[in-house]
């Protein structure tokens, strides 16, 4: 099954020299300031490698991140910052406002942001693998693992490194707490979608997709809640996706719950459940329109030309009446009897 997903754009840096006159006194202190130049641009570059794999962002984390880690806990005492913690200037913008930089003199921003960058660039690998025509079982297991290892990082990050910041986040900035959550849940809603798929595809108890679907639906719902007290002006679009994934999900819920109650001869209600399905469906192919005409921050497409969701709005149609029919038979046959 082909997905869609709606991606923010990469945070953006100003270059860092790490030259220290006067602080990098020995030829092994140059040229560890030398590495960490060019590990970071290394790493930089990378971000937006479409060749880049996992392991090639992995090896580049280490070799940057082992070297910032000098500049943060002092090398006798773990527990102690490094005197270096403060000695340079990080600059870089939000996913969301984009136009407008922060700027700490603190290496364990350095550290946040860079690993953010890198959360990110595995939701975009997922959806890179996820957005094929044909994805295989192993690319499907790429696409969860992806997913599951940047909600890890953006997870890591909010809990072991954004509270040792000394300058305050400032609201609505990626930082934020109810921002980095945004991010962890929209990678949890992606990996089940993943895991709903897959159910489909080999044909698993309608009883269990549906669960799945509903619970998937309110992962994106939560998500929206948590934007929803964001300048519209910079999370607007990424609302839509939001939205619009919660009913198509919501719809699944129902079809398949239809389904269930259809195999229990329960005609009426899986009638009733499919309709209910018809109708989130409608507000699903109503808010793919509105994302393709909003403006803002992120991917520009339109998720109604995906196959991902003409399959379901046939799904769905094709269920209803399969009930349909299946109910007219029923009552053919009830009134033969009398």
């Amino acid at each position: 099954m082909t997905h869609w997903f709606h991606r923010n754009p990469l945070k953006a840096t100003a270059p860092v020299s790490f030259n220290y006159y006067g602080v990098a006194t020995t030829p092994a202190a140059t040229k560890i300031c030398n590495d960490l130049r060019t590990s970071r641009t290394c790493l930089l570059e990378l971000f937006t490698d479409l060749s880049c794999n996992p392991d090639m962002i992995k090896n580049a984390t280490d070799s940057y991140f082992s070297l910032l880690k000098g500049f943060i806990a002092s090398l006798d005492d773990s527990s102690q910052d490094s005197k270096l913690r403060y000695i340079q200037n990080f600059k870089w913008t939000d996913t969301l406002q984009g136009q407008v930089p922060s700027s700490q003199q603190d290496a364990v921003f350095e550290l946040i942001s860079m690993g953010f960058n890198v959360a990110l660039w595995y939701t975009k690998y997922a959806s890179r693998l996820a957005g094929k025509e044909d994805i295989t079982e192993d690319e499907a297991k790429d696409v969860h693992r992806s997913l599951k290892m940047a909600a890890g990082i953006f997870r890591h990050l909010k809990e072991n490194h954004i509270p040792k910041l000394i300058t305050p986040v400032e609201k609505g900035r990626d930082l934020e707490a109810r921002l980095i959550d945004c991010y962890i849940i929209q990678c949890q809603a992606e990996a089940q979608e993943v895991t709903i798929a897959r159910a489909i595809e080999l044909k698993h108890n309608p009883g269990l997709i549906a669960a799945l679907a509903y619970e998937t639906a309110n992962f994106y719902q939560k998500a929206d809640q948590l934007l929803s007290t964001l300048d519209p002006a910079y999370s607007i679009k990424w609302r839509k996706y939001l939205q619009l994934k919660s009913c198509f999900y919501m719809a699944y819920a129902y079809c398949y719950h239809g389904q269930t109650l259809l195999a229990s001869d329960k005609c009426g209600e899986a009638i009733r459940s499919l309709q209910e399905g018809e109708k989130f469906f409608a507000k699903a192919e109503a808010l793919c329109k509105e994302y393709g005409e909003t403006k803002g921050p992120g991917t520009t497409a339109k998720p109604s030309g995906h196959l991902f969701f003409r399959k379901l709005g046939t799904l769905v149609k094709n269920t209803l009446d399969k009930c349909q029919r299946e109910n007219g038979f029923m009552l053919n046959q009830n009134q033969r009897k009398t």
